[in-house]
């Protein structure tokens, strides 16, 4: 019982009141707690004396019982609250030790290196370790399954580019996993979607225009792509007996060669997304059961107008489920921008709109992290623990992923250690609570200068104005009060899962 209302009032005080007491206030609270113990003392003195019996007086059996009974029971209240104050005391030391161990700079030298390592062994019942121990996280191997997810995906887009080589779809490059998973963490463990994006280059004798939405406008979600014809008959094309769509007469064309992209995926000049999802499916369907090892597996393929999703049940005696969605991408020049299939948050979508992406950024990102990062960085354990409480509230796991982005590049990542987890936990949640007081949470990837290098973006990403997640919240008052209560509510459950582990 005593350790489980340590337990609390350590949590409570980390996550429900972040603004933690400085040195001061511990120095101010311990000299008071230590002037209140003398206080205790001197009282516990005297009232042994009290008690103690003169040598004079002759007290009968049971007076005498009464007096022990007394001083033990005198003693007992004493001993309860020296437990007290013992706990208040460790408490406050704790936190204190915590927050001075969080601020310390990071040290380069090997004498320093070479002593945080020695002393990892005395970490072992540090608060991280026990917190790791304690939670009941997902029981999956990410690594493994989405290995598993890009083989079979590498199957499918292998037969599409053999099978369809005298065709004029377009040309399907190695797909690129992207979301949750493909980062290295997910919040749950029955419903993980392995994402993957398969990027698309125009077929011979065809060109993509990509048409940014309206003039200025940062993730255009109304963007298009536009398929042009281009001359085959001179330049230096290797094509054998193609005919040039632009030369011959269409009579020919008809009778001889295989329909251009714009008859068979186009509406219009542009290419359109529901027919490309409606086109690959029923190319998965026909070619799955020549994909090597497709046997291990009953394929269901759900319905999806923007993308082809998968459903895979393993045919032996565990029936375990994998779910793949394949999206579709045309990259933005050299950068790891693309325009994409992906869903939008709107309730009506034309099928020739596209929208703007970062989702690939967003993974070589989390990629160039893990690389920078301790081998026992905690960062990823934040931002699933933060994920699972987010089930059936307002606030979108996007929003919670860009709050831990941000923190990434502002705290030195030796501070995402597992000594550190309830620190950076609470970094998490005042950063989120700052960002809905001042109604503004600004998209990672524009007009942001600590974007690493590595991550290519077209120029006008890192010289825009940033772009505002929360701008909903500041134009709509009812909607910014509903999200700061739920906001309390997500403090609440983040507290409970720490204290029951779930």
């Amino acid at each position: 019982m005593a350790a489980t209302k340590f337990l609390t009032l350590l949590v409570q005080s980390m996550i429900q009141h972040p603004q933690m007491v400085g040195d001061e206030l511990d120095e101010a609270t311990r000299e008071r707690m230590q002037q209140r113990a003398v206080q205790l003392s001197q009282e516990m003195s005297q009232l042994l004396q009290e008690l103690e019996p003169r040598p004079q007086e002759q007290r009968p059996q049971e007076q005498s019982g009464v007096a022990w009974g007394a001083l033990l029971f005198a003693a007992l209240q004493q001993w309860q609250f020296w437990a007290v104050a013992g706990v208040l005391v460790l408490l406050f030391g704790l936190c204190w030790w915590l927050r001075k161990r969080s601020c310390q700079p990071a040290s380069s030298s090997d004498e320093n290196q070479d002593e945080e390592e020695g002393s990892d062994h005395e970490d072992a019942n540090d608060v991280g370790r026990f917190f790791e121990e304690h939670i009941q996280w997902p029981v999956q191997d990410l690594a493994k399954v989405c290995q598993v997810a890009e083989d079979l995906v590498g199957d499918l887009l292998n037969l599409n580019r053999s099978l369809l080589v005298n065709n004029f779809y377009p040309v399907l490059q190695p797909a690129i996993g992207v979301g949750s998973a493909f980062e290295g963490w997910s919040p749950r463990e029955n419903d993980v979607v392995y994402r993957l994006l398969i990027p698309m280059k125009p077929p011979r004798g065809h060109a993509f225009h990509l048409e940014l939405g309206s003039a200025g406008q940062m993730l255009a979600r109304g963007s298009c792509i536009r398929v042009e014809l281009e001359c085959t008959c001179t330049g230096g094309w290797l094509v054998g007996d193609m005919l040039c769509f632009l030369h011959h007469p269409e009579e020919e064309l008809r009778r001889n060669q295989c329909p251009s992209l714009l008859r068979t995926l186009c509406t219009g000049s542009y290419l359109d997304v529901e027919k490309t999802a409606l086109w690959f499916h029923h190319f998965v369907r026909s070619a799955w059961v020549v994909v090597p090892g497709s046997h291990h597996y009953d394929l269901r393929v759900h319905p999806s107008s923007r993308s082809c999703k998968l459903q895979l049940t393993r045919t032996n005696a565990s029936r375990r489920t994998l779910v793949i969605e394949m999206m579709f991408g045309v990259q933005q020049g050299d950068s790891d921008i693309f325009l994409s299939s992906q869903s939008t948050e709107a309730i009506f979508t034309p099928s020739t709109m596209w929208s703007q992406s970062c989702a690939v950024a967003e993974v070589k990102f989390f990629k160039h992290m893990a690389r920078q990062a301790p081998d026992d960085s905690f960062h990823l354990k934040c931002l699933q623990l933060c994920a699972r409480i987010l089930v059936g509230t307002g606030f979108s796991t996007y929003a919670l992923k860009t709050a831990v982005m941000h923190l990434l590049t502002t705290t030195p990542l030796s501070g995402w250690r597992r000594r550190d987890f309830l620190l950076r936990l609470e970094d998490i949640m005042r950063y989120l609570r700052c960002c809905l007081e001042e109604k503004r949470l600004d998209h990672f990837f524009l007009g942001n200068e600590r974007v690493p290098e590595e991550i290519i973006l077209p120029s006008y990403f890192r010289m825009a104005e940033p772009l505002n997640l929360f701008q909903r919240l500041a134009q709509d008052p009812d909607a910014h009060a509903e999200a700061l209560r739920e906001f309390v509510e997500l403090r609440d459950r983040l507290t409970r899962l720490l204290i029951y582990g779930r």
